[in-house]
């Protein structure tokens, strides 16, 4: 059986009908944050609801740049693999918090649920982030920390930040005196914990250094010294020092 169509000749004194052409989605150029991409319309449309294909129905009103593209204000670094999924469903092997955080902005749906198993994203979002949720006061104490040692970089290569960190009621009481101390002497300490998850006080510091560093700081953390802290025996596996070198 054949698949190709034969044409019927029309009956005498019958003009034939118009043939339909094809339809064909309009291309377009795209200004991403200064990175030029051409597309269709129908690739952009491709998932009604989301944010990408919302911007481009015809009722949106466009932004265009001097050229006359269509501008998006957003990193275009990553847009193309944002493309290559509407296109083919092709993932991303390369940069995939970053392509996940503009899977989500244009509300790509089902690629960001595609991200969310790969390890990269799995690891970030389920394990590190549920856990960090389940410590009280996480991003007000990182907020702190912060603003401490911007305070002492004054004319200064490194700043110092005291942390302690108690992972149980138990650390947390044990830890009491100690910090009632340090709070006579007026010496500022950040206190993480305690905190209900499996993870321990090293997961939690290395998580701070992680995050810090995420905004761009240089820091690294240590056992405080007893030479500079005079502890209760026993106190000084749980304060630590964060150094942030400025230069």
């Amino acid at each position: 059986m054949s698949l190709t169509s034969t044409s019927r000749s029309p009956r005498p004194g019958r003009a034939a009908p118009p043939v339909s052409p094809p339809t064909i989605s309009p291309v377009v150029e795209l200004n991403v944050g200064g990175e030029i991409y051409t597309t269709t319309l129908g690739t952009l449309r491709k998932l009604p609801g989301s944010k990408l294909a919302d911007m481009f129905s015809s009722s949106a009103k466009a932004c265009t740049d001097t050229e006359g593209r269509f501008f998006i204000d957003r990193p275009g670094t990553y847009f193309g693999a944002i493309l290559d999924y509407l296109r083919s469903g092709q993932l991303p092997t390369q940069h995939i918090p970053e392509v996940y955080r503009e899977a989500q902005f244009y509300e790509i749906k089902p690629l960001v649920k595609l991200l969310e198993d790969m390890p990269q994203i799995f690891g970030e979002q389920v394990a590190r982030k549920q856990f960090l949720l389940r410590v009280p006061g996480y991003s007000e104490n990182l907020e702190l920390m912060v603003r401490l040692a911007r305070a002492e970089a004054v004319a200064a290569r490194c700043s110092n930040v005291l942390v302690c960190a108690v992972r149980t009621e138990e650390d947390a009481a044990y830890c009491a005196e100690s910090l009632r101390v340090l709070e006579a002497d007026k010496r500022l300490v950040v206190k993480f914990g305690p905190w209900k998850a499996a993870p321990a006080i090293r997961d939690l510091l290395d998580s701070v250094r992680m995050d810090i560093e995420a905004q761009g700081y240089q820091v690294a953390y240590e056992y405080c010294s007893k030479k500079t802290l005079q502890l209760k025996s026993g106190a000084y596996e749980y304060f630590y020092t964060f150094r942030f070198t400025w230069w």
